[in-house]
């Protein structure tokens, strides 16, 4: 697959949302990679942060769209406290989540949960999880 890259597609419109819903500047990135290198949840992400910040960069942001990743963000901030530029990459993954939840929709149908699994759910985590996976 190629993909012709040009000024439209390097700064559309949903890479400006995201910078101004998240305040970050993505270009800052220079791709040192110790976000993703200090990511307790990277090994489960099919996208590594690094690489969010890239395909965003790249203006290759459906990518991102449907990649799982923003949602197994655990929002530590460990990216953050390690990264040499001061890019708060939670706050991105955070834009990028709601950019989904407005353009498609809740990501988890609570419909879909068992009442014995919602009955075992700490009440904290269900809370958190309202919060973060429906619009």
């Amino acid at each position: 697959m190629r993909i012709r890259l040009s000024a439209e597609v390097l700064r559309n419109e949903l890479v400006r949302r995201i910078e101004e819903i998240s305040g970050e500047d993505l270009l800052k990135c220079y791709q040192c990679g110790k976000c993703s290198a200090g990511c307790p949840a990277a090994p489960a992400m099919d996208m590594l942060p690094s690489q969010v910040i890239r395909f965003l960069q790249l203006g290759l942001v459906e990518q991102v769209l449907d990649s799982d990743t923003p949602w197994l963000c655990a929002a530590c901030q460990s990216c953050y406290a390690r990264c040499p530029k001061g890019v708060d990459l939670t706050r991105v993954m955070e834009a990028v989540r709601e950019i989904i939840l407005q353009e498609r929709g809740d990501y988890l149908d609570l419909r879909d949960l068992s009442p014995d699994d919602l009955a075992e759910f700490p009440q904290q985590a269900f809370i958190a999880g309202f919060r973060k996976y429906t619009a």
